[in-house]
């Protein structure tokens, strides 16, 4: 008996496996509403056919098409007074009538004589009308009624209940003939120009995408951003002047791209004040750059060169945006089928404009930092701990303040708590305390890894859009830039930054730590290490990456189309919700086209690169 034991515990064992499954099956079924029964139902079955078939005959090709009338008259409700028939003209079709005097629900038969062989009748009732232009026509016969071999017909057909009058209505046989040649269908034209739109989205979406993931990667690779530390007193120096850098830079941007516009009439007269609120702050830049060194004139020399250059450039940037906008409306409206270069100039110039404030926050975002670095390592050293550990208090209750800040700013944006001058003041004095604590906790000289706070943060913002789905972001921006394809441009775009960053930032994790080394051992400084050394490790995937992003845009476009993306998908999701299955089949036959089409080219190109 106690050989026996464990063999009856293990078969216990699999019959609980096995009811565990079975109740786990069983609950998924009921949860998923499973229904076998729904599929034999005779109605849906029909459906399924209608729906398959259509599918099954794309409307690829269209013939010009003669329609053909005959017509017969009748009176319903009956008088007794028949309407007189006039008479059949020779050699060509007709039809008559079993009665041309009937009552509404009565059964009359319609007998064609003169048609073709083999064709196709549909037979029609016309109740009185005006004139022409309101005349309806309501369907009698439930099917084509296929004439014989000599161009007869005899079909049953029962009159309407609710169609009465006075005077003489009409019996009407309709015959469709084709006329001419095979042409492309209209939903083949349509489905043409809305999958090169869709292409086109997509490699769009695909560039700009791939423009901001790029720099991207590097800041959410791992291996490259441990290696980034400041002490705490630098760390909160940072979080200082790096959101005080780009604003003043934006500021500093808007009032140059004033004066630029103001050159070429395209813009109000910048203020008065609009070079000192431009210079000044670049010299002060000059001077903290030159703190402590002692060739001190030579260094404020140098720093206004380059400030005065810097203006000339960003004035004469807004300058040609502005002639580069009114001559892409000139353009546009005077080169006929070649007007999307001008749309192209314009497009082009609109964004110099707009991102001249942009790029102004990102240069004064990024440049202060390595300034006040400068400034701070020659002067750390020299100073007490006492003095350093007051320095990090004070810098920590201001970084804390405007870190709390900045952050109820943006929920207040969201969330509209309330006036935000009274919403920001309590959230800013409670992080100014806290940071101001940490800092005096914290040893002054202690290094922080600043580079994973960097990493971490971008993860987590890459993570958060990344499993959003575009479907859903062309909701959003199909409001914000109306439905088309440029909804679908920026949905796309924003996944594909988020998308690729991931994998660059991945393939840079994964290179070769050799030649860091190497390079690294050399002297040279990060940017000469990325640039020698990361760079041409990560160049072939990158490249295959992109194109595997392109195809995947592609196939995502003809879902986004149905949140009013544009492209192929929006045209596919016009025709299935109107039941056109004929069209819906060229659309799926077209996109199937293309993603093998690409798919094929992107392997070809990602076997010549590796």
């Amino acid at each position: 008996m106690k050989k026996s034991s464990p063999s009856i515990v293990r078969t216990l064992g699999k019959i609980a496996l096995v009811v565990a499954i079975v109740i786990v099956y069983a609950y998924g079924l009921q949860v998923t509403k499973v229904d076998l029964e729904k599929p034999q139902e005779a109605k849906r079955q029909e459906q399924l056919t209608n729906i398959l078939r259509g599918l099954a005959h794309p409307d690829l090709i269209s013939y010009e098409i003669d329609r053909l009338t005959v017509d017969a008259p009748i009176k319903v409700p009956c008088d007794g007074n028949p309407p007189p028939v006039p008479a059949a003209e020779p050699g060509q079709p007709s039809i008559s009538l079993s009665s041309n005097c009937a009552e509404p629900g009565d059964k009359i038969t319609v007998t064609g004589t003169g048609f073709q062989p083999d064709e196709d009748v549909f037979i029609f009732f016309v109740p009185f009308a005006p004139t022409a232009k309101d005349e309806v026509e309501l369907k009698l016969a439930t099917r084509a009624v296929p004439t014989d071999e000599n161009g007869n017909f005899s079909e049953e057909v029962t009159l309407k209940q609710d169609r009465v009058s006075e005077n003489v209505q009409t019996i009407r046989a309709v015959v469709n003939r084709r006329v001419g040649g095979p042409k492309p269908s209209t939903a083949l034209k349509e489905t043409w120009e809305k999958i090169i739109e869709t292409v086109f989205l997509a490699f769009i979406a695909t560039t700009l995408g791939v423009l901001l993931a790029v720099p991207l990667s590097f800041l959410a690779a791992r291996n490259l951003m441990l290696q980034v530390t400041s002490n705490v007193i630098k760390f909160l120096a940072s979080m200082i002047i790096m959101p005080i850098g780009a604003y003043l830079g934006y500021l500093i941007f808007v009032k140059l791209s004033a004066i630029g516009a103001q050159l070429v009439g395209g813009g109000a007269p910048p203020p008065k004040e609009a070079v000192l609120w431009t210079v000044a702050p670049l010299v002060g830049l000059a001077v903290a750059q030159s703190a402590g060194s002692r060739a001190f004139w030579k260094t404020v020399q140098r720093w206004l060169v380059s400030v005065v250059v810097a203006v000339v450039v960003v004035i004469l940037l807004s300058a040609l945006g502005q002639l580069g906008r009114q001559a892409g409306l000139t353009l546009k409206h005077s080169l006929g089928g070649w007007s999307f270069f001008g749309n192209f100039l314009l497009i082009f110039s609109d964004a110099v404009v707009l991102g001249l404030p942009a790029l102004g926050a990102l240069i004064g975002l990024f440049a202060l930092n390595p300034l006040s670095n400068r400034v701070l390592e020659p002067l750390l050293p020299k100073l007490p701990r006492a003095t350093k550990k007051l320095m990090g208090v004070g810098f920590g209750a201001v970084a804390g303040a405007i870190f709390f800040g900045i952050i109820t700013a943006a929920l207040n944006w969201f969330y509209q708590f309330g006036e935000l001058s009274q919403v920001i003041v309590i959230p800013a004095i409670i992080g100014a305390v806290l940071f101001a604590a940490g800092a005096l906790v914290m040893d002054p000289d202690r290094e922080i890894p600043t580079g994973m706070f960097v990493y971490y943060t971008l993860r987590t913002i890459m993570n958060t859009f990344r499993s959003i789905e575009p479907l859903v972001m062309v909701v959003a921006f199909a409001v914000w830039v109306g439905i088309g394809p440029f909804a679908g441009v920026m949905a796309l775009g924003l996944h594909t930054i988020v998308a690729l960053g991931k994998l660059y930032s991945e393939q840079v994790e994964n290179i070769s730590t050799g030649p860091i080394e190497a390079i690294t051992a050399t002297g040279a400084n990060r940017l000469q290490t990325i640039i020698y050394a990361v760079i041409p490790q990560i160049v072939p995937p990158y490249i295959a990456f992109t194109l595997y992003r392109w195809d995947i845009n592609v196939r995502m476009s003809t879902i986004i189309g149905f949140g009013g993306g544009g492209g192929i998908g929006f045209l596919l999701s016009q025709n299935i919700n109107l039941l056109k299955y004929r069209q819906a089949s060229v659309n799926m036959i077209a996109i199937a086209i293309v993603v093998a089409s690409l798919d094929y080219l992107s392997a070809k190109v990602r076997e010549k690169i590796t």
